[in-house]
């Protein structure tokens, strides 16, 4: 997914909202990103848990950055990811960690589910990139689309009430999305997937090339 940074986007989606929207057909409250607008440095994200694979003492730290609506990241999760993992995750050569960006605010819930139970991430994160095309359907009907995130966070193991506690935690929410904005405008992420490695910004690229990055730091 290219586009100019989300920075703006959600600005734009603040604007027209006016605050959070309530999107669920029955009880509770979905977050929007409306509250974009807020004083994002006065939220504290020090709860907010970095998603990682990998061993601390691995050679090369890798950050990518991603959402859950962007197909260009469905497209690396369900290949060349997996390489990476098997490759040079697993085998200690990189420590892999997993940024959100929020492009819209269906990105936004289906981030909230899959951290829902940190533990399971990683698990529901390839459920969301998977099926991407299925519960993003309904025409953008967010009820739909709740629901459809609802039904694989239950697929993943999630308990109804655990589920719904998540979904309905505005505090948590806005903490997601003052840290993503605190990251994206340090490293200057203004696509999807964008590459971090070793402090050097890379955009998507096909697995040969990724794999010629890694291999001539490891001196291979």
């Amino acid at each position: 997914m290219n586009r100019r940074t989300a920075l703006v986007g959600i600005s734009a989606l603040a604007l027209a909202a006016g605050g959070w929207s309530l999107t669920r057909p029955s009880t509770g409250a979905m977050p929007d990103l409306g509250m974009a607008n807020a004083q994002t440095a006065e939220i504290d994200t020090s709860g907010i848990v970095e998603m990682v694979m990998g061993s601390e003492d691995a050679p090369i730290t890798m950050i990518e950055y991603a959402s859950f609506t962007c197909p260009h990241c469905a497209t690396f999760h369900k290949g060349p990811l997996k390489q990476l993992k098997a490759e040079y995750v697993d085998t200690g050569k990189v420590r892999f960690i997993y940024r959100d960006v929020y492009f819209d605010r269906f990105g936004l819930w289906a981030a909230m589910v899959a951290r829902c139970e940190p533990s399971k991430f990683f698990g529901i994160a390839d459920l969301l990139y998977e099926q991407q095309s299925e519960w993003i359907a309904g025409g953008g009907d967010p009820a739909l689309i709740a629901e459809n995130l609802r039904r694989i966070g239950r697929v993943a193991g999630l308990e109804n009430e655990q589920l719904e506690a998540c979904l309905a935690d505005n505090e948590t929410a806005q903490a997601m999305v003052a840290w993503y904005q605190a990251n994206a405008e340090a490293d200057d992420v203004n696509s999807t997937p964008t590459l971090i490695i070793d402090g050097e910004k890379h955009s998507n690229m096909p697995y040969a090339d990724l794999k010629a990055i890694l291999d001539e730091k490891l001196g291979e």
